[in-house]
């Protein structure tokens, strides 16, 4: 059985997919193919892919394979190292938009140089790579994480953990933006319903109020949580804060506008037209704020 494991890389890799399943249809693959295909989206008549596998069931798999093709990610190649399987390595490219950089070209590289796996550098070349790996000296496994440092060089692996840690920003910052986004809608909503309805505003000129407050509590919620904007500067600090409320003026019209249209000639509830309203303004202020804003 082959094996061919993409990782959990949010990018697509098709790329080597086709080619795998080229040489099955070409006879030169005769196994079984068992896919982990991550995020690439494949359809194959001749492949069983799975898109996620638990860790257990990853390398259960890697156990029954007798040849093992992966990408350059260091996880996906230690462990097949670690079963001791005959390995393929082929490196995602930034020119395919498959990674952000070409840092798995210098890990396959490595690996490849201690006699560990093959490497596929022409894609046309798999039946030809396919023929030697069968007959590839499998190496000791790695079984200390002390070793891997002597086989890649230690730029290499910050790549490796800048492109995982990098997701986690990613990840943390829309979080935190959706979290303040949230708290800022009702900062919103609450002054909004205070100053129309409570103490009887004319509902534009209540939208203004509760927009400026609203505003005031985003940016200061954005620039030290969501952002993290640390100028050390008075005049980045004001120059940030003018750029702002410039952006949220126009998202203003924006909210304004909608709720016009929808008040006015869709004869919607003023107060169900302003949350509508809110939801749209969220989505075009995290733009502005991550593009123009608090960019680093």
């Amino acid at each position: 059985m082959i094996l061919v494991t993409l990782g959990t890389q949010d990018k697509d890799f098709s790329r080597l997919l086709k080619v795998v399943e080229k040489e099955i249809k070409n006879g030169t693959i005769k196994d079984k193919v068992i896919v982990q295909a991550g995020h690439t989206k494949f359809k194959s008549d001749y492949m069983e892919i799975f898109d996620f596998l638990s860790a257990e069931e990853l390398a259960d798999l890697v156990r029954q394979a007798d040849i093992v093709i992966t990408h350059g990610g260091v996880g996906s190649i230690t462990m097949a190292i670690q079963h001791k399987k005959k390995i393929i390595a082929a490196a995602r490219l930034k020119k395919y938009k498959e990674h952000t950089n070409d840092h798995q070209v210098q890990i396959i590289k490595k690996f490849a140089e201690k006699g560990y796996l093959l490497e596929l550098r022409d894609f046309n070349t798999l039946g030809k790579l396919l023929k030697k790996v069968r007959s590839l000296e499998v190496k000791d496994s790695i079984t200390q994480e002390s070793k891997i440092p002597y086989l890649i060089d230690e730029k290499i692996m910050k790549w490796e953990e800048d492109s995982v840690l990098d997701k986690g920003r990613k990840f943390r910052e829309v979080f935190l933006y959706l979290i303040f986004g949230g708290l800022t809608t009702m900062v919103n909503i609450f002054s909004y319903f205070l100053f129309v309805r409570l103490i009887g505003l004319q509902y534009q000129l209540g939208n203004v109020i509760a927009w400026f407050l609203s505003v005031l509590f985003a940016f200061i919620t954005n620039k030290t949580f969501v952002f993290e904007s640390k100028n050390g500067s008075r005049r980045d600090d004001t120059k940030e804060l003018i750029s702002f409320f410039g952006f949220r003026v126009l998202s203003l019209g924006i909210d304004m506008s909608s709720m016009y249209l929808m008040v006015q000639f869709l004869t919607i509830d003023d107060l169900i037209a302003k949350i509508v309203a809110n939801i749209i303004v969220i989505i075009i202020n995290y733009i502005f704020s991550k593009v123009f804003i608090f960019k680093k």
